[in-house]
């Protein structure tokens, strides 16, 4: 396989900010955070490990963080769920046997702010196998922001090699058959309409796809 089949999407246009009917079927999530709108308020350090529970319309499921895997990824995604980034969040991207993706917010307000928002790349350290969670990127150096993507299949070591490098910074601990179970029938139609979701959010997402799983809330476990 030659393409590089986890690239977080180009953050673009924004749109004007959602109503609470808009937001989706949750309607849960608080959008108004001050922080969510200020990538660079967002520069928490995370602890050595730790653990992140996400509750989605299939079922929860649990992520372990180790900043010794990847410091800059672990930091980025422990402040994601500890300021509410994720919650409403679709899971947009979902292929049998390879991956599933998510991390574009449901409002185009916010995504616009993370659109330059990216961090340096983390060595690879660990292997995409089953259950290991790593950030997406461009294909750019330094390019990863805020999508994220679950491993389903040990060969997905590939994605370990130089010209790839997606360094696992994370693993799903408890869950991991929920994970299995969140809707596929889409596969990649959602994430073909890159420049819709990021312009209109969770508003195109919930008309025309309407079966995505999504996050209802993501919190760090005390």
């Amino acid at each position: 396989m030659n393409r590089l089949p986890v690239i977080a999407l180009a953050l673009a246009v924004a749109g004007p900010s959602l109503s609470a009917q808009q937001r989706g079927r949750t309607g849960g999530a608080d959008f108004s955070k001050a922080k969510l709108r200020t990538p660079a308020a967002l520069k928490d350090t995370a602890p050595e490990t730790y653990k992140a529970k996400f509750d989605t319309s299939a079922g929860v499921f649990v992520i372990e963080g180790h900043r010794d895997w990847a410091p800059n990824e672990a930091d980025r995604f422990y402040n994601l769920v500890k300021y509410g980034f994720f919650d409403d969040c679709r899971f947009f991207r979902v292929i049998p046997n390879f991956m599933v993706q998510f991390g574009i917010n449901g409002n185009p307000v916010i995504t616009k702010a993370w659109k330059d928002a990216t961090m340096k790349d983390d060595p690879v350290k660990q292997s995409n196998k089953r259950t290991f969670v790593s950030f997406a990127q461009t294909g750019l150096p330094n390019s990863r922001s805020t999508q994220v993507f679950i491993n389903y299949v040990d060969r997905n070591t590939f994605l370990d090699r130089s010209g790839q490098g997606f360094a696992p910074f994370g693993q799903v601990i408890s869950g991991m058959e929920v994970v299995d179970k969140l809707y596929s029938g889409y596969a990649e139609q959602a994430q073909q309409q890159a420049q819709r979701i990021e312009a209109e959010g969770n508003a195109f997402l919930a008309k025309s796809f309407p079966k995505l799983d999504y996050i209802k809330k993501a919190t760090i476990e005390k």
